[in-house]
């Protein structure tokens, strides 16, 4: 089994920036690829990035890749999330989740499992 904890989270003003991580631990060489997702108060869990993670090659949800940037370290086994210019829309749950297989793609929840606890982003005005 492999095992995700997110950290990082926290609270920033409008226009600010975070970096969120994820490790893995446990049986990290069944991991095909990883992604984050995130999750508002009251919406559906919307997909953010998703990594490949022998290649490193990453793929982004609409409209995420001008202000969100995913990069991995393979000696850590460890996933990275850079957010810039944060706005309050951008407050939430954020998950990371890692996937044997990819059976459903990358930008697809379904295609992931484990997930980690998530890491609360929160963006004041």
């Amino acid at each position: 089994q492999v095992q995700l904890a997110e950290s990082g989270g926290g609270l920033v003003q409008a226009g600010g920036s975070l970096k969120t991580s994820c490790v893995a631990t446990g049986r990290t060489r069944s991991i095909y690829g990883m992604g984050w997702f995130r999750q508002a108060p009251g919406k559906e869990l919307e997909w953010i990035a998703a990594i490949r993670w022998s290649s490193g090659e990453t793929y982004y949800g609409d409209f995420m890749k001008d202000r969100f940037k995913m990069s991995r370290d393979k000696v850590k086994n460890t996933v990275y999330l850079e957010m810039n210019a944060l706005q309050p829309e951008d407050t939430a749950v954020y998950y990371c989740a890692s996937t044997p297989d990819a059976e459903y793609g990358l930008g697809h929840a379904r295609s992931y499992g484990p997930w980690g606890r998530g890491t609360q982003v929160t963006v004041s005005s």
